[in-house]
């Protein structure tokens, strides 16, 4: 096995053809010209807004104030420290066998939690598998993992088994480590946890800033990662979205400690250890942008077969299904329904769809010979309530208890400057309301478990539904919200609602 930063670029995966090679480095020179750009303009952005500081600063200075220069630090007008270097360089890329295992045994010997985060090629490759995997705990050091050329990370695995992972928005991160078989039992969401906190921004970088006063250099963050070698500033910045990851999560527990929302925090730790990714769609190919414009079954059944021919060539070639062919032209294709590939052609002036114009007229063709109980239906079917905006006409007994709920609901994630989708799934409001189970705690209890609902959110949302279904419509009164700035959560902690019919909740 190679490593990454090698002699010259190398596909990834073996067999190539020509035509696939020549796609791929012209792709990855496009890519490379491209992150140049957003690099001189991510720095163009950073002197133009530290020149607007020092002119800020200069006029708004005494007469015997220092003196602003072109030395003048961010940090000196107030701006948050830039890191734009990892503390212990920019480590080597593992990528053999036996650095993997030396690199399991450095992290076993560390102490404390471990920072992991992962690199993607979203909107380049087919999938969301890991192209890089960053790995960061005191004692051990900084590692920077290449998951295609080691494919399963087990030793990684099994030095880490007990230890607890410091991610930010896991939800991202959870499926692809998996595939290389990284699971954690204990972990710590700082991207949730800051939700929790009650933090308006909740990116890495405003986190950062907000409880740690630094920011990192983010200029690589939407690069092609299959690339291969990466480039050296790529691998600084993935060095980086570790560099500091545990600091951040002690203080973010302290924060959340102080607001007495610890607890809330671990059980939503605790439930992402199984978070294996979003279920499969059923009918995907009812995803593409603009489909609703589409009339007719017969339409609808050439679009999907015009989607999944899209979606096989994708993952031939290993790209993202939208650099095939964009949503819109596979649309107008699908629309005037061309059987042949000159009649393509005239469909659309895109390159791509003339590139591949004998798939698409395949794919009408197939669509247009399919009997007429095979079309697809024009709705899917669905166990989900109606839109809420349906509600008073269709039952104005459950629309008042949801709009009752929903504001108290609002009113609670106001005074814990919690967001409201974060007490409960929004989902889960409406089909319990809609189908309600027996006015009683323990029935409750028992319907929100089964949707997903952890026991603190249970305990605060519990009371609230009773509430609602035990009281006639005509008296779940929604009043306005109060004019005056929400107290701290952690002066309304006892605010819980034990007793939903206290006039602040």
């Amino acid at each position: 096995m190679s490593s990454i930063p090698g002699d010259s670029p190398s596909p990834v995966g073996p067999g190539v053809p020509f035509h696939a090679e020549a796609e791929r480095v012209d792709r990855q020179t496009r890519s490379a010209r491209h992150t140049r750009r957003r690099t001189r303009a991510s720095r163009a952005d950073l002197q133009q807004d530290l020149a607007r500081r020092r002119g800020e600063r200069t006029a708004e200075q005494a007469p015997h104030g220092p003196e602003i220069t072109d030395e003048t630090t961010p940090e000196d007008l107030g701006m948050p420290r830039l890191i734009s270097h990892p503390a212990e360089g920019i480590p080597p890329v593992v990528a053999q066998e036996d650095e993997l295992e030396d690199a399991a045994r450095r992290l076993a010997g560390g102490t404390g939690p471990v920072a992991v985060d992962a690199e993607r090629a979203s909107g380049y490759r087919y999938g969301q598998r890991a192209y890089l995997v960053q790995l960061r705990r005191a004692g051990a050091g900084t590692f920077l993992i290449d998951p295609v050329a080691c494919p399963q990370l087990s030793p990684l695995q099994d030095a880490l088994a007990d230890v607890e992972w410091v991610v930010h928005a896991a939800t991202q991160d959870l499926p692809c480590l998996a595939e290389v078989g990284l699971t954690p039992s204990r972990l710590f969401d700082t991207e949730l946890g800051a939700r929790l906190a009650g933090l308006p921004r909740v990116g890495l970088a405003a986190v950062l800033e907000h409880y740690l006063d630094v920011t990192l250099a983010k200029e690589h963050s939407a690069v092609d990662w299959s690339t291969r070698p990466l480039p050296e500033p790529w691998l600084r910045y993935a060095a980086l979205d570790v560099e500091i990851l545990v600091e951040l999560r002690d203080r973010i527990e302290q924060d959340l400690q102080d607001q007495g929302k610890l607890a809330w925090a671990q059980e939503e730790f605790t439930a992402l250890t199984s978070f294996t990714g979003p279920p499969p769609r059923i009918d995907p190919w009812r995803r593409l942008s603009g489909l609703h414009r589409l009339r007719g079954r017969r339409t609808l059944a050439i679009a999907r077969a015009l989607w999944y021919a899209r979606d096989d060539l994708a993952r031939q070639r290993d790209i993202s299904p939208g650099r095939v062919i964009p949503d819109a032209p596979l649309l107008e294709i699908a629309q005037a329904a061309p059987r042949t590939s000159a009649a393509v052609a005239e469909v659309t002036s895109n390159r791509a769809a003339r590139r591949h114009a004998l798939t698409w007229a395949e794919a009408v063709r197939s669509a247009l010979e399919l009997p007429e109980d095979a079309l697809p239906a024009i709705t899917v079917p669905s166990s989900a309530p109606p839109p809420p905006r349906t509600w008073a006409d269709r039952d104005p007994v459950a629309a008042a208890r949801l709009a009752w709920v929903r504001a108290q609901l609002a009113v609670f994630a106001a005074e814990q400057r919690i967001p409201v989708e974060n007490i409960l799934a929004p989902d889960t409001v409406r089909r319990v309301l809609w189908n309600p189970p027996e006015a009683i705690d323990d029935e409750i209890r028992e319907a929100l478990s089964a949707r997903g609902a952890r026991p603190w959110q249970i305990a605060v949302v519990t009371p609230l539904v009773r509430h609602a279904l035990t009281t006639p419509a005509e008296q779940l009164v929604v009043e306005p919200p109060a004019t005056e700035s929400a107290p701290a959560a952690a002066e309304t902690q006892h605010t819980l609602p034990s007793d939903p019919v206290r006039s602040s909740c």
